[in-house]
């Protein structure tokens, strides 16, 4: 968690992130599911044995959950139904957890919103 932490300290929002390298195949990922508007893929620092990443293929300004307008209304939908999708194709059919880290304090390290999706083991709560 401290590594986290200190990745999301020192983050800044900009144009480019590593998100956008891994939907340009600059960057390999292990992708688990696309279509035309989302890509999922594996975390590489996995926090659990299903860690999955899904991001919009078009940020439009969208760097994060506060960035949101009622024109991401659709984007936003559509990720949380492709995380459904990706959570039943991954065999998590007892549950799993959702996370979306939003600015420094939520510990957002990626300045492209994403949505994670977290399974295979029992969570805990409070998440923390």
């Amino acid at each position: 968690m401290a590594s986290e932490k200190e990745a999301a300290l020192v983050a800044t929002p900009s144009d480019s992130t590593i998100f956008d390298k891994i939907i340009n195949k600059e960057i390999p990922s292990t992708v688990v599911y696309e279509d035309d508007k989302v890509l999922a893929f594996k975390d590489i620092e996995p926090q659990a044995p299903v860690h999955i990443l899904l991001i919009p293929k078009v940020k439009d300004g969208l760097s994060g959950l506060s960035k949101a307008e009622e024109r991401h209304i659709d984007i936003l939908g559509r990720l949380l139904y492709a995380a459904n999708l990706v959570a039943k194709q991954e065999g998590l059919d007892d549950g799993f957890r959702i996370v979306i880290n939003d600015g420094p304090n939520g510990c957002q390290s990626v300045y492209h919103i994403h949505v994670h999706v977290l399974g295979g083991r029992q969570m805990n709560w409070p998440p923390g």
